[in-house]
């Protein structure tokens, strides 16, 4: 989407602080209006971001929704490969690790928006940061229809910077945005992937648990008895949500910011396994090794 941008064969790494993964923030400069979001097309030899290296694992501080006229692309989000296809959208959040394929063609509409563009009630009601629900959205015909009506008329009003005053303009744009994001948030929670999980208060409460404590408590028991449940009634409800025991549940968030820590710093390994639970390095690189099949050091040599 961006007017310059950096081709597949590494052009555009030039900056890149040795081997540090990067984190790029919104390109607010390139913005009609100067306003928190951008929207346009993707060609084949642009990118939504003019110093994105197409191939290279990095992070992004604001929101980005392509959605693809043409496929199959694939796109890791997370550690986890994601194949999408015509019609099909690829939401990825602040602060999750990404990189672009370098075989993929990435074609389509992209949207990207800043997290302070819209306001707290919005964010909310839109589910702007439910990092439990899957990038990958495949709509049916009609809801494919009525995003790209909603995205269509988005775009319109974002190019239209002559019938409003800047201020108007602004907030005839957040209020688009806000109807494509209400229909778009009503796909991702009904989705194959977050059908499976139930409105179940146990296993909201146990995950909202895992996600402030996985750091230090890794306990299966210590998550039960903090919440009130027995540990039967917390296997129940989390193999119900998810297909997982609650131990796995809690392991795999585990390893994911294990990744993102590999991945995005250059901390020791020692220090990596420390600030996910881990103080002897050992034991940690046991457990990577385990549910992952090859070593932190590995695992880090293999992204750089």
């Amino acid at each position: 989407m961006a007017d310059e941008s950096p081709r597949a064969d590494g052009e555009g790494d030039e900056g890149m602080d040795g081997d540090a993964i990067r984190t790029f923030p919104f390109p607010a400069d390139p913005a009609v209006g100067g306003v928190g979001m951008r929207i346009g097309p993707m060609e084949g030899d642009r990118t939504w971001h003019a110093d994105a290296p197409l191939h290279r694992v990095h992070r992004i501080d604001f929101h980005v929704v392509m959605l693809f006229s043409a496929g199959p692309v694939r796109h890791m989000a997370d550690f986890a490969e994601y194949e999408a296809g015509a019609g099909d959208l690829l939401w990825i959040r602040p602060g999750q690790v990404h990189r672009f394929a370098r075989s993929s063609e990435y074609r389509g509409t992209v949207l990207t928006m800043q997290p302070g563009f819209l306001p707290r009630a919005t964010v909310e009601a839109t589910g702007l940061y439910r990092y439990d629900l899957p990038p990958l959205l495949r709509p049916g015909p009609r809801q494919l229809s009525a995003l790209e009506g909603a995205l269509e008329q988005l775009r319109r009003e974002y190019e239209d910077t002559v019938t409003l005053p800047l201020s108007l303009h602004t907030a005839v744009l957040r209020h688009t945005l806000t109807a494509f994001l209400l229909r778009l948030a009503h796909l991702a929670a009904s989705s194959a992937e977050a059908a499976r999980r139930p409105a179940d208060s146990t296993f909201t409460l146990f995950r909202d648990a895992v996600e402030k404590g996985f750091a230090t408590q890794h306990s299966v028991s210590a998550y039960a008895d903090a919440l009130g449940y027995s540990r039967r009634t917390l296997v129940r409800a989390v193999r119900a949500a998810t297909g997982e025991t609650p131990k796995g549940f809690i392991d795999k968030r585990v390893v994911l910011e294990a990744k993102r820590l590999l991945a995005h710093t250059d901390m020791p390994i020692g220090r990596v396994g420390a600030a996910v639970g881990f103080p002897d390095a050992a034991n940690f690189s046991k457990f990577f090794q385990l549910h992952t099949g090859v070593t932190p050091v590995a695992f880090r040599a293999e992204l750089h």
